[in-house]
């Protein structure tokens, strides 16, 4: 099992991002995927993640709205569209799969992990 983020960059206050997490040595679904970001000094947090068996999503509160995860099955992978990024969603953004349960944004669910992505937004 391999979760491979990308799609992180350098961007301004207002700009928008388009994360991706492919997945290879497994199928999409039969697997929770959980997007998760750590800023420094800070302990990570959950943003969203999309169900396996109905691709039905779940999000933190403070991204619901105007952060959209999806999935491509054909591609075996994940999408984390990010809109109207602000400094304060600077951080490494981490990809991770469960076989578990159903969509959640609790981080000790996942058993499998990407090696992230990094966001930084400037004002």
């Amino acid at each position: 099992v391999q979760l491979q983020a990308s799609g992180g960059g350098l961007v301004h206050t207002g700009d928008s991002l388009r994360l991706s997490c492919a997945a290879s040595g497994f199928t999409l679904d039969k697997h929770v995927i959980g997007w998760f970001r750590q800023a420094p000094g800070k302990e990570r947090e959950g943003i969203s993640s999309i169900s396996g068996s109905d691709g039905s999503a779940h999000y933190a509160e403070d991204v619901k709205g105007h952060w959209t995860i999806s999935r491509d099955t054909a591609k075996n992978t994940v999408y984390l569209q990010m809109n109207s990024l602000q400094p304060e969603d600077t951080a490494i953004y981490y990809c991770a799969a469960t076989k578990y349960g159903g969509a959640t944004i609790y981080d000790r669910q996942y058993e499998y992990w990407g090696q992230g992505t990094l966001v930084t937004v400037s004002s």
